[in-house]
């Protein structure tokens, strides 16, 4: 495939046909629509991933950093596992956005006393888990202080800058386990599709707008401006 395509996976841009091995390719069950099924992908699927790997369930709170289109999912995820969700984020819309969706609480991390809240929010504790999704070196340093002992970090956002880790009081005192996370396995598609059979009316609030392929110019400058959560591009319209 890779000799054919130039790629392993079929990594390619914005199309109406995507040439793909067909090991990646799943049928859709019936009764899901085009839309919600897409969330399956970078939408639901990084978090999804992320919380099946950290066995996130109603016992935890857990701290999402960045709620954009993958921290949105993040909260619909954690909310249907019955975890009580924090996020972090400047931006109004998405914050709101996030409560609507579940959040217990959304925190600013431009407020000095970011760290505090959460602390604050948690009894003092710190959260079980923490994922990042927004690729923020002070969003990483934010989800490690804020885990409490024995908690566990997950890095979904995509990131290149260097994050300090400091391995006596992170690692060895604290006993942090820290994931990286980019989707979920091949094998947990079933257990993805029948959540996402569960949440479309959640599905329907983070999908906030729909543009034909043509009009893929004007879709980006909506999402620039951050007054959007999940903007689909629809190929055939």
């Amino acid at each position: 495939f890779a000799a054919i395509h130039g790629t392993r996976d079929g990594s390619a841009t914005y199309a109406q046909y995507l040439l793909k091995p067909d090991h990646l390719l799943v049928p859709i069950p019936d009764g899901l629509s085009y839309d919600h099924a897409a969330m399956a992908c970078c939408g639901l699927g990084p978090t999804f991933g992320a919380m099946q790997t950290m066995a996130v369930n109603a016992f935890d709170t857990v701290l999402i950093t960045g709620l954009g289109p993958v921290g949105l999912g993040g909260v619909i995820n954690g909310v249907f596992r019955g975890a009580r969700v924090i996020g972090v984020e400047t931006n109004r819309y998405r914050a709101a956005l996030a409560q609507e969706l579940g959040a217990a609480a959304v925190v600013d991390p431009t407020d000095p006393d970011a760290l505090a809240q959460i602390r604050e929010l948690t009894a003092g504790r710190g959260v079980d888990k923490a994922i990042d999704c927004s690729g923020v070196v002070a969003a990483h340093r934010l989800c490690i202080d804020a885990a409490r002992r024995k908690g566990q970090v997950a890095f979904v956002g995509e990131c290149s800058d260097d994050t300090p880790l400091r391995i006596s009081p992170d690692m060895i005192r604290k006993g942090l386990t820290l994931i990286g996370s980019w989707h979920y396995r091949m094998q947990d598609t079933p257990a993805i599709m029948a959540l996402i059979g569960q949440v479309g009316a959640q599905l329907d609030k983070l999908i906030t707008h729909r543009f034909p392929l043509a009009a893929v110019q004007e879709a980006w400058e909506l999402q620039l401006t951050g007054e959007s959560a999940k903007v689909l591009l629809q190929p055939w319209a």
